[in-house]
């Protein structure tokens, strides 16, 4: 190495001697590198008693050094990778030669990381690498070069959607030709076609314009939320603007859905006997389709004689509701009293109660009615008269029935149980129903004071003090943790952290509800989970720390730096592959990778 650099030496103190330039020099570079041109340029790109070096080229061609960073273009595909620039890029051959040529025709396009499909096969390469379609200004003033072209479509191909549409044309468009867009579906948009709209022509929906001077489509920005976006509304809105509750989209003539239309949303909403009365005996039912269910629009609810006989012939008036209701004809206030006029307003279950069941004495007679309690028992038995002042049942039931409560979530957010979590999804009786008997106080609010402590005796206190399982858990679901590992020895990193508990944590039960799970005495060693494959290679004080060498995201050995070892790589040993001096070998019985060597000297490896 020495005598070679000696041997430069010279010759560079003869090559600055007057006429010998030109004898010395292999040729005039090329165009690109003329700068160049010279002597004493020589190491620019030359490395004293070598060769050209790679290292040098992509100093100056960093377009490609990233490339090669990123693992992507021909530079970094197999069939690059490895080889010198000078083997495919010579200079010295004059300034007009070129140093970028191979065969276009037989290129293997794969090879730059962008495979060409469909249509992309049969055009010129020159009709996509053209400087219009480059965004680095740099590379765009270059000739002829290959770089610098985006992947993305619009890159090249004018947005037809002008932005309207996100731009990943591939999620509904292929190479082999932009229309029909044969990989859209319909289904997966958030109007899915069913019934007669699946026959529609698509542009019957959206429509074709000229937008910004341009030919335009229109798919997105449409009402859709209710047929009439659409559809006249052939009722005239008289029947409300849910048109599914009768119709569906198969055909608008069919009423197969006429069940689940809410009379309620009209001007005569149903009630009592009404609710159960067939449509058409009320409506014709062979009416036109534009006119059916319109033949009694205007009629209002208390105008009972446009439908019904008069059975009183008039005698009482037409002001029928004075003493019946909906429910029945012969349920009626003969006193012709409206109770809602006292202070006492009859609703829910009070409404059917007869008369004498609370007025036993006299229908006149004034009652007790500030609380519920002076009428009905109090079956919490006490539980709610304190602390003062006693909660009414009113707080918590309506008059519709003691089982339908009012108390709501916000309620129970202001005990001293708020819940959250997969308590919102619990129902009432199964923390507060037990032996038949429905219990709101004293019944616990601590996780333990419901749920079985499997960790217990399992498990260090200073990580759950006082068994607070919050802790660790959250009310979402048992199986999802907070827990932080950094508080342990053993931190999680890497494959580590994206591992479920269980995977380390094997109990009894291997981890299944109601068994002990283990959290403790467990090793932080690697080998104390994973195989060691080196036998005791690299044990020290009878442990192997894997991680010197070993990263935690997977098996790579990340984290080794041969330079490290008492063997620094140089010259061609930085060139060979491992294995070509870490061969297997057999040790206590077993076939392993030699890494240790009693010498490194060079005649233990060359002979």
């Amino acid at each position: 190495m020495r005598s070679g650099v000696l041997h430069m030496v010279v010759l560079m103190n003869i090559l600055f001697l007057p006429g010998l330039h030109a004898q010395l020099s292999p040729g005039p570079l090329t165009n690109a590198h003329a700068s160049l041109e010279g002597i004493t340029n020589c190491t620019q790109c030359h490395t004293l008693g070598e060769k050209t070096s790679n290292d040098k080229c992509l100093d100056c061609h960093k377009e490609i050094q990233r490339l090669i960073n990123r693992q992507a273009g021909y530079h970094a595909s197999r069939e690059a990778r490895g080889k010198d620039c000078a083997e495919c890029h010579s200079e010295h051959h004059g300034r007009k030669f070129d140093m970028v040529r191979f065969d276009e025709e037989n290129f293997n396009h794969n090879l730059t990381s962008y495979e060409l499909t469909g249509a992309h096969r049969k055009i010129d390469c020159r009709q996509c690498h053209i400087p219009d379609f480059i965004d680095d200004p740099e590379l765009k003033k270059r000739k002829d070069t290959f770089l610098g072209l985006s992947r993305e479509c619009a890159s090249c191909h004018e947005d037809y959607h002008q932005k309207t549409l996100p731009n990943n044309c591939a999620n509904c468009h292929v190479t082999d030709a932009f229309a029909p867009a044969s990989k859209f579906d319909h289904g997966q948009a958030d109007f899915a076609l069913v019934g007669k709209h699946k026959e529609v022509a698509c542009q019957e929906c959206h429509q074709k314009e000229i937008r910004r001077g341009k030919d335009f489509q229109v798919f997105t920005g449409l009402e859709f939320a209710n047929c009439s976006s659409c559809h006249t509304d052939v009722h005239e809105n008289n029947l409300g603007t849910d048109c599914k509750q009768c119709h569906t989209e198969e055909s608008f003539t069919s009423l197969s859905q006429i069940k689940r239309f809410n009379h309620n949303q009209t001007h005569f909403p149903l009630k009592g006997a009404h609710q159960r009365i067939n449509c058409a005996a009320c409506h014709k039912m062979d009416s036109e389709p534009a006119r059916i269910f319109q033949d009694r629009v205007g009629v209002r609810p208390n105008e009972c004689n446009t439908c019904h006989e008069d059975v009183h012939e008039g005698k009482f008036g037409n002001k029928c509701v004075d003493c019946h209701n909906e429910k029945s004809f012969r349920s009626i206030n003969t006193d012709n009293f409206n109770h809602n006029l006292t202070d006492f307003r009859l609703k829910g279950k009070h409404a059917a109660v007869d008369c004498r069941k609370c007025h036993t004495a006299s229908l006149v007679a004034s009652l007790p009615h500030n609380t519920c309690a002076a009428c009905h028992v109090d079956y919490h038995e006490g539980a709610f008269a304190a602390p003062k002042p006693a909660r009414d049942c009113a707080e918590c039931h309506t008059e519709d029935g003691f089982d339908i409560p009012l108390f709501t979530f916000e309620d129970h957010s202001k005990t001293k149980f708020p819940l959250d979590g997969a308590h919102l999804a619990t129902p009432c009786f199964a923390c507060h129903l037990e032996d038949e008997k429905w219990e709101f106080r004293g019944i616990g609010e601590r996780c333990v004071d419901c749920h079985e402590d499997v960790h217990k005796g399992h498990l260090n206190e200073k990580y759950y003090p006082e068994q607070s399982c919050e802790n660790c858990h959250m009310t979402e679901s048992w199986a999802e943790n907070h827990f932080e590992h950094g508080l342990t020895n053993f931190e999680l990193q890497g494959a580590h952290a994206r591992q479920k508990c269980v995977a380390c944590h094997k109990g009894d039960g291997q981890g299944q509800a109601g068994s002990s799970v283990g959290f403790s005495g467990l090793s932080a060693t690697c080998s104390s989970c994973h195989e060691t494959v080196h036998g005791r290679q690299f044990e020290q004080n009878g442990i192997t720390d894997c991680a010197r060498c070993h990263g935690f995201e997977q098996w790579d050995i990340d984290n080794f730096n041969h330079d490290n070892t008492a063997f620094k790589l140089e010259g061609r040993h930085a060139e060979i592959e491992c294995a070509a001096c870490h061969k297997p070998m057999k040790a206590n019985g077993e076939i392993l990778t030699q890494y240790k060597f009693e010498s490194i000297a060079c005649v233990t490896c060359h002979q």
